[in-house]
C-alpha cells in the first residue's frame, strides 16, 4: 500500500500490529468499536434481553454455531452460555482485517431474582438462540377482586 512493502517478514508494520494485539490482550481493547455493528472484545455472541410480567427472554445472535455444541445452564439467577465457533480461513489468504469472532466463548447473563430455574426453554432458528425463563408464580402481578 502506497509503495511501502508491508508484507515483508519482520516489517515495522507487522511489529506494530503485533504489539497492538499484545497490548489489547493484556489490558483489553479500550478503543471505540470499529463500526456501528462492532462489539467490544469478549462480547460474542451479541445478546438482547427482554421481559414481560410472565417471563424473561434472552436472544443470542450466534450465526454459524451448531446449536448442539452450546452449553446452556442456569444457577440461581445467572444464565451461562458457552461454546465454540470455528471459522475456516483460506490458508493462502492474508487478512488485514478480521471482525468475525472465532474460538471459545462464554457469556454470563444476570437475570431478575424472580425467575424460576426449573422452567426454562431454549430453541435455535436462523442463527438466533432464544432462551425463555418463566417467572415464579408468586412474583407475577395478580388481579385482586373486590367483593
Amino acid at each position: 500500500m502506497f509503495g511501502i512493502p508491508s508484507n515483508t517478514p519482520g516489517s515495522v508494520f507487522d511489529e506494530l500490529w503485533r504489539l497492538q494485539q499484545e497490548v489489547d490482550e493484556l489490558f483489553g481493547s479500550w478503543s471505540s468499536p470499529l463500526g456501528i455493528r462492532s462489539l467490544p472484545r469478549g462480547s460474542f455472541p451479541a445478546v438482547n434481553v427482554g421481559q414481560t410480567p410472565e417471563r424473561v427472554d434472552v436472544y443470542l445472535f450466534a450465526p454459524g454455531i451448531d446449536p448442539k455444541s452450546l452449553e446452556i445452564s442456569i444457577q440461581q439467577n445467572l444464565l451461562t452460555v458457552s461454546g465454540k465457533r470455528e471459522i475456516k480461513a483460506a490458508e493462502e489468504a492474508s487478512y488485514y482485517r478480521e471482525e468475525r469472532f472465532s474460538g471459545e466463548f462464554r457469556r454470563v447473563i444476570s437475570l431478575p431474582e424472580d425467575v424460576d430455574p426449573q422452567r426454562v426453554q431454549a430453541k435455535y432458528a436462523d442463527g438466533i438462540v432464544q432462551i425463555g425463563v418463566q417467572r415464579r408464580e408468586s412474583a407475577r402481578p395478580r388481579q385482586i377482586e373486590i367483593h
